[in-house]
């Protein structure tokens, strides 16, 4: 056999081999069979459920423990038109719908977080947590 016909024969094995491969990939990325509408399903594979730690925290939780979010706490709001909004000045009171004493909202990110009241805390106004929800679920509410 001439040096010619072994190049020929064995390219046209790589190109054999190369065209199964690229059917095999192709089978596996095709989409299921077709539903009347035209709609194909794509094949996918399940996801396993997130890994938790003893704790019943995410386990990757050490990863984001040090970035910074923002906390805010509401002690209440109320819609007015614009109108009213334009006429607010220096002295004028907006009722709001939350009623004195009532606890306040602590938010993260604007999420809902946690229950408290105002304490003074060296000159400066605090807030003493009254009720909070866990921290699984605080951390599901904030991803």
């Amino acid at each position: 056999m001439s040096e010619e016909a072994t190049t020929t024969e064995g390219a046209e094995e790589a190109s054999a081999a190369a065209s199964a491969h690229e059917d095999a990939a192709a089978a596996a990325t095709a989409p299921a069979a077709a539903a009347g509408d035209g709609v194909s399903h794509a094949a996918m594979q399940d996801l396993e459920p997130d890994a938790l730690t003893a704790s019943g925290e995410p386990a990757n939780l050490e990863s984001i423990l040090d970035i910074p979010v923002m906390l805010a706490v509401e002690i209440g709001s109320t819609r007015i038109s614009i109108r009213n909004l334009l006429q607010l000045n220096q002295g004028s009171v907006v009722e709001l719908d939350r009623l004195a004493g009532e606890p306040l909202d602590v938010l993260v990110n604007g999420t809902l977080v946690a229950h408290g009241e105002v304490v003074v805390v060296n000159e400066k106004f605090g807030i003493r947590l009254t009720d909070v929800i866990s921290a699984q679920e605080r951390v599901k509410k904030l991803t």
